[in-house]
């Protein structure tokens, strides 16, 4: 006989409500209950693909008209994940105005990747510090001002201040342009993101998401003023040559959405807030520096590099991993473990990487 499969928990994923696509289904395509009225663009490559991009065909009998969102908004699915962000950028390039990006300084890096192939002059605010954008935006005189940031932030799992980034973005005829990876399907009613938990509603917001994530299947979206999406359709070239997705994609999708904002999805929602509750007392115990952080992304500053590669290694040879983040992706001196929540973990697993910090806790002695 073989091996026994030795089989590790995973506490640094992304699918933070516990969804890994599998419960497709039988889906019903069009899902309106999430995100306002969340709704299929018609020139989304997501459910098109008799050949070619985003332009293609519909599959069989989907409705190919634009679908209203939440006040005025539509919806624009389909662009590849990260490479929306790199989509709305280049855009920009058309204006031949005079366009300004204040970056949030601990963006991800697709936002920072975008904003310089956009080719606008960027300013870099210092993380979730208004006064300090509010001052930058005063002095500005560009003709095009786009505030941009995470919602939830990837490596510290903290929050924007996205009510006053809003008040900001109003304030200067600005875009406030937000990145909601890590907050849909997990914050807000029925899961509609951080943004609907903060009860944002304006022209001047678009809201970029992935379906990669939560979702857990593929692909991402934008949601923003009708305008906006009609602009982003004509002028975004990664958008409009990209290849369409699949039909199983599309349904796929459609499924996660139904259990996303169903009783289902409040369920696995309400199961993951006490498994963060208990990992932020857990992490408070360690002699380490826990991050302030109410959201599924749970980090652990270790401080040097060696130290928490060494952590790690020790977690993985218990049968946990929890990947160790080291600079560029963050500051000197602050390498961290990442745990990551889903609600497919269980208080027994929590058990197992208490289990785990202690035992490392008790090797630094």
């Amino acid at each position: 006989m073989g091996q026994a499969l030795a089989l590790t928990l995973n506490v640094g994923c992304f699918h933070h409500p516990g969804g890994d696509g599998a419960e497709s289904g039988d889906a019903v395509v069009e899902q309106r209950e999430l995100v306002g009225e969340l709704a299929f663009s018609r020139a989304q490559p997501l459910l098109r693909g008799d050949g070619g991009g985003a332009q293609g065909g519909t599959i069989g009998g989907i409705d190919a008209s634009v679908e209203r969102v939440v006040d005025r908004a539509q919806v624009l699915l389909g662009l590849r994940d990260r490479r929306r962000s790199l989509g709305q950028r280049r855009g920009l390039r058309r204006l031949r105005l005079r366009n300004t990006l204040f970056s949030d300084a601990l963006n991800h890096a697709s936002l920072i990747d975008g904003a310089r192939l956009s080719r606008a002059d960027v300013q870099i605010y210092p993380h979730g510090d208004t006064d300090a954008l509010s001052a930058m935006l005063d002095a500005s005189d560009a003709d095009v001002k786009l505030i941009v940031s995470d919602t939830v932030f990837s490596m510290d799992g903290d929050v924007a201040p996205l009510a006053a980034l809003l008040a900001l973005a109003e304030r200067h005829s600005a875009w406030l342009v937000l990145d909601d990876a890590h907050g849909f399907g997990v914050l807000g009613p029925q899961g509609r993101g951080a943004i609907a938990q903060a009860a944002l509603r304006s022209p001047n917001l678009i809201s970029i998401g992935t379906l990669g994530k939560a979702a857990g299947v593929s692909g991402a979206f934008v949601v923003a003023h009708a305008t906006v999406i009609e602009w982003l359709v004509q002028r975004a070239r990664p958008y409009i040559f990209t290849t369409a997705s699949t039909p199983a994609a599309a349904y796929a999708v459609s499924a996660s959405l139904k259990i996303i904002g169903g009783d289902e999805g409040e369920a696995r929602r309400t199961h993951l807030r006490a498994l963060i509750e208990r990992t932020r007392a857990m992490l408070k115990a360690t002699p380490w520096i826990p991050v302030d952080s109410h959201t599924a992304v749970q980090p652990l500053i270790i401080g040097a590099n060696d130290a928490a590669l060494d952590m790690a290694g020790a977690l993985d040879r218990a049968g946990l991993w929890v990947p160790a983040i080291r600079p560029p992706t963050v500051p000197v001196g602050t390498s961290r473990l990442r745990v990551s929540l889903s609600a497919a973990h269980s208080h027994d697993d929590l058990d197992r990487l208490e289990a785990g910090l202690r035992a490392c806790a008790g090797g630094t002695q």
